[in-house]
């Protein structure tokens, strides 16, 4: 049977081989969920937010080994694991705290006597995530869906098998009851007969635009909400009066999150020519000032990214945009030595038709696009497939809400912050990165069937 390897990209050595699972195990574990699912709805919000609860102060207790285990196999700084972690630890807190209210029975306006919307649980949702927050990504759908009564079966990426089942085992020993929260090592080829399974329910996925796709076209044929929350290109656009300093402290940060392998990562500055050559200096010292090394060191700030074809394939999109005539300022140069290392890069007089415009960088790769007057920044933000995320750095905040927030294409603007998910927040965007939306009251509510209850 084949085996799933897990491989420490600072390193290129292999750490772990993960036995798949055979399709009689899946078929167990499917089972399992299935059957958990008829208890769990049946237990109360109350009783599901103590095992909610149960759950985060055990990621608490152990995550020094679970961070340690996502750096070795995915790559990002050892801090990042941890803040990880704890971002885990404050999004099942949270839905242990508020789910029950976002459940509570509505009675529509105007509605006749006796009449109110209950929301009920769906069942078992699969939950297909990706390699970049091993663990907050599973969290921030399990944590929403389990509160409302659904069971989550896990089909984790390949290269982070091991956190997905230390995540699972961990949630067992914690007290959720068996199959609430269960995963299945399987490769991709295995998603569609899971995803036709009358037993499941529900699907979200967090990955690629490309995948996204597929998976919803399966869900769709099969008749099952999905939410998908699919790649992104996120415009940052800098006004003619910004803070420039503050600006390119925070861009940098934001370009360079997680080894810069982020959905909602900055990926394009859309700068105003007047103040181009200083925000291009200022994010180029910033961006240069970060420390990269061995991601277990808790001094590192930038580690590799978690495999290697995703570093030759992100070098290619600069190579690619520096032939078609982007200026390469800082970085753009594979280093030497073990692992899939690639140094902050900083691509300045970028134009559409580049991959650095066109594409989603999924790396320490920054590009800025330099229109000529705001009207123009404004379209260049959405010339773009994706919607996912933007900001906006400006002294001018009332403007920046009431007229130019309304004119970006994105399902969450920032104005002068950097775009990130937040626990109590709704998150998801438009166009090609996705449908629906996780966390918040729409989270919640996301794979349940709002049912009209009318009693005379």
């Amino acid at each position: 049977m084949a085996a799933l390897l897990s491989t420490n990209p600072a390193t290129g050595r292999v750490i772990a081989r993960h036995r798949t699972h055979s399709k009689r195990e899946i078929e167990a574990r499917l089972a399992a969920a299935h059957a958990a699912a008829s208890t769990w709805r049946a237990t109360s919000p109350t009783a599901r937010a103590r095992h909610l609860r149960s759950f985060a102060a055990a990621l608490h207790r152990d995550r020094a080994a679970l961070a340690a285990l996502v750096t070795a196999e995915m790559g990002k700084p050892v801090s990042d694991s941890l803040a990880e972690i704890a971002k885990c630890v404050d999004g099942l807190r949270h839905y242990a705290r508020h789910g029950a209210a976002f459940l509570k029975p509505e009675i529509p306006p105007q509605a006749p006597r006796g009449v109110s919307v209950v929301p009920e649980p769906l069942g078992v949702v699969l939950a297909i995530m990706p390699w970049n927050y091993p663990l907050w990504q599973v969290i921030r759908a399990a944590a929403p869906a389990l509160i409302a009564g659904n069971v989550l079966l896990l089909k984790h990426a390949s290269n982070v098998s091991g956190t997905a089942l230390a995540l699972c085992a961990l949630a067992r020993r914690a007290g959720l009851p068996a199959g609430v929260l269960d995963c299945i090592l399987a490769p991709s080829s295995a998603i569609p007969a899971l995803i036709a399974d009358q037993r499941v329910r529900g699907v979200t996925l967090t990955g690629s635009t490309a995948a996204g796709r597929s998976v919803a076209g399966l869900a769709g044929a099969a008749l099952k909400p999905f939410v998908g929350e699919l790649g992104g290109s996120d415009p940052y656009l800098i006004l003619p009066d910004a803070d420039l300093a503050e600006a390119a402290r925070t861009c940098a940060a934001a370009r360079l999150v997680n080894n810069g392998q982020s959905c909602v990562a900055a990926k394009r500055f859309i700068v105003h020519p007047r103040v181009a050559d200083d925000f291009i200096r200022l994010l180029a010292v910033a961006m240069s000032a970060y420390r990269v090394g061995d991601p277990a060191s808790p001094d590192t700030q930038l580690g590799p990214l978690a495999r290697e074809d995703l570093r030759q394939e992100l070098h290619a999109q600069v190579t690619r945009s520096v032939r078609r005539g982007a200026r390469l300022v800082i970085g753009g140069k594979l280093p030497s030595g073990p692992g899939a290392y690639y140094p902050p890069t900083l691509l300045a007089d970028v134009t559409p038709g580049m991959p650095a415009a066109d594409e989603e960088l999924f790396g320490p790769v920054a590009a800025v696009q330099i229109p000529r007057d705001l009207d123009a920044m404004f379209a260049a933000a959405n010339r773009s497939v994706y919607g996912l995320g933007a900001a906006i750095f400006t002294r001018d905040t009332r403007r920046a809400r009431a007229r130019h927030a309304p004119r970006l294409e994105a399902g969450m603007v920032f104005i002068n912050h950097a775009v990130r998910s937040h626990v109590a927040v709704p998150f998801g965007g438009g166009k090609a990165s996705g449908l629906g939306r996780e966390l918040g009251r729409p989270g919640v509510l996301a794979f349940t069937n709002p049912k009209t209850l009318w009693v005379a």
